[in-house]
Formats: C-alpha cells, sequence, structure tokens
C-alpha cells in the first residue's frame, strides 16, 4: 500500500507541476473600436429622364372627347339673323384653319347654333347656313372640304339658357368638332 500512496502522490505533484507552468493567458474585455458618427446625406435618387412628349404625341395619346376638350379648335360667334363669317372672327378661322392644316389627318364637324329666337324649323335652316358659311370659309383658306361634315341644331343646344343679349350672342355660334384625327 506504501507503493500505491507514492504513485498517488507522484500523479499529484506532476499535476501540479503542469498546471503552474501553463501561461496565463490575461483575459481583457474586447473593446470596440471607436465608432464615428455618421452623417445622413440627403441624397437623391438619379432621376431618370422621361422623355418630353410633344404637342403631337400628346394629341395622339388624347381620346377624341379629350382633344376637343383641349379646344385646339374655338368657336366663332355670328350677328342676329345672319350667316356671313364676320370680320372679326376671321383671325379665328385663320387660326383653325392653320391648325387643321397642320394635322393633315384631322377630320372634323361645323355644328351651326342659333338663338332660341325664330322657330325651329327657321332655326336649322340658319344654323346649317352658318355651318356651311364657315366650311366655304375654310375651304377658301385652304382646308379640303372632303374632311369637313356640317350640321345644324338650330336652337336646340344651346350654350347659355337666358334671355338677354348676351346670352342670345353667345348661343349664335359655330363650334368645330374634330371627328377623326
Amino acid at each position: 500500500m506504501k507503493r500505491v500512496m507514492i504513485g498517488v502522490l507522484v500523479v499529484l505533484i506532476m499535476v501540479a507541476f503542469f498546471n503552474s507552468c501553463q501561461k496565463k493567458v490575461a483575459t481583457e474585455p474586447v473593446k470596440e473600436a471607436p465608432t464615428s458618427k455618421v452623417e445622413a446625406v440627403d441624397e437623391k435618387a438619379p432621376q431618370i429622364e422621361k422623355p418630353q412628349l410633344t404637342e403631337e404625341e400628346i394629341f395622339q395619346r388624347n381620346t377624341l372627347e379629350e382633344v376637343n376638350r383641349q379646344g385646339y379648335l374655338q368657336k366663332i360667334h355670328f350677328e342676329y339673323d345672319k350667316y356671313l363669317v364676320k370680320d372679326d372672327m376671321k383671325p379665328i378661322m385663320a387660326e383653325n384653319a392653320e391648325w387643321l392644316l397642320q394635322h393633315p389627318a384631322v377630320e372634323i364637324r361645323i355644328e351651326g347654333h342659333c338663338d332660341e329666337r325664330g322657330t325651329t324649323e327657321y332655326n336649322i335652316a340658319l344654323g346649317e347656313k352658318r355651318a356651311d358659311s364657315a366650311r366655304k370659309y375654310l375651304v377658301s383658306l385652304g382646308v379640303a372640304e372632303r374632311k369637313i361634315q356640317v350640321v345644324s341644331y338650330g336652337k336646340s343646344k344651346p350654350l347659355v339658357k337666358a334671355v338677354d343679349e348676351i346670352s342670345y350672342y353667345q348661343n349664335r355660334r359655330d363650334e368645330f368638332v374634330i371627328t377623326k384625327k
């Protein structure tokens, strides 16, 4: 038993010796690298420039209803009981003709209107004479006659519903409606 005791003692001494010879590694807490504050840069995302549409491209993309709302063609007005294009309306007709000549595919309808005075039959005839007078004037300025239709609404579609000279004047008109583009 003496030998066993000496063996255990030798083993304990060896363990103690090896434990004392191990390098002790100091464990210090890991310091994080100092962070610098990042300033937010208000940078806009690069804008992809969309090509600007030309007036012609916009015109072609719109429906007929939208095109007519744009007012490319202006209406003209007439004197009481008259159907010839007045001198002060001729510049408007010239602008309408110029626009139509720049858009050769466009076809129009000229709608003749009257004020509420007179019979329905009389105003239908007068409205047609007004529309036909405007058609002839546009043709004299170079617009192809085949591209123009005329219709008369007489007094059935007043622009203004009132009984005074200003309202009557506004209702005595030709409107130019684009029917094909």
